[in-house]
């Protein structure tokens, strides 16, 4: 019953330590006052929002999560440079512009939070932004920035779900 009630009262204890945290940060001069504004809103905030926060997510293989942040991260400094690059290239009049496209990719994964992972991927590796999720997530579209036809939409397809998809359904659905 009281572990029920301490839940309730401090559904999310690291968030609170953190709210607070960065409301003494913000203050600069950290006074009894603010002290007392940052444990109410510490306290407070979790509670209010704690309604709109989504079912806990299993995590099934964490040395799998491992791998895929140092491979997403090794995409986003890739794609920083060819970017980059296009651009470069672009402004010296060497090479236009590479074509951008929307593609729509099928998805496999149902999972809410491996959706939200999904579209945080696309959201930091360049040249992705992810735009749309069917209702029934079976699908995604994506604008793609260097997609110059069908045969590099369909590679950028197998790509994608081989690379990000895959991946994160083991991790949160299997």
């Amino acid at each position: 019953m009281t572990r029920r009630l301490f839940s309730r009262l401090l559904p999310a204890p690291l968030l609170s330590l953190a709210l607070m945290a960065l409301w003494l940060l913000l203050a600069r001069a950290p006074s009894v006052g603010q002290c007392l504004i940052a444990l109410i809103l510490g306290l407070a905030i979790p509670v209010w929002l704690a309604p709109l926060r989504p079912a806990r997510a299993r995590i099934r293989h964490p040395l799998l999560v491992a791998r895929f942040i140092a491979v997403t991260g090794v995409d986003v400094l890739r794609s920083n440079l060819e970017v980059l690059g296009s651009l470069v290239a672009a402004l010296l009049g060497i090479k236009p512009l590479p074509r951008s496209r929307f593609v729509t990719v099928p998805l496999e994964l149902r999972d809410p939070a491996a959706l939200a992972a999904l579209a945080a991927v696309c959201t930091v590796v360049p040249g992705t932004v992810w735009c749309e999720l069917a209702r029934d997530a079976s699908q995604v579209r994506i604008h793609v920035w260097n997609v110059s036809d069908d045969a590099a939409q369909a590679a950028f397809i197998v790509h994608f779900k081989a690379r990000y998809e895959q991946p994160l359904k083991i991790i949160f659905q299997s």
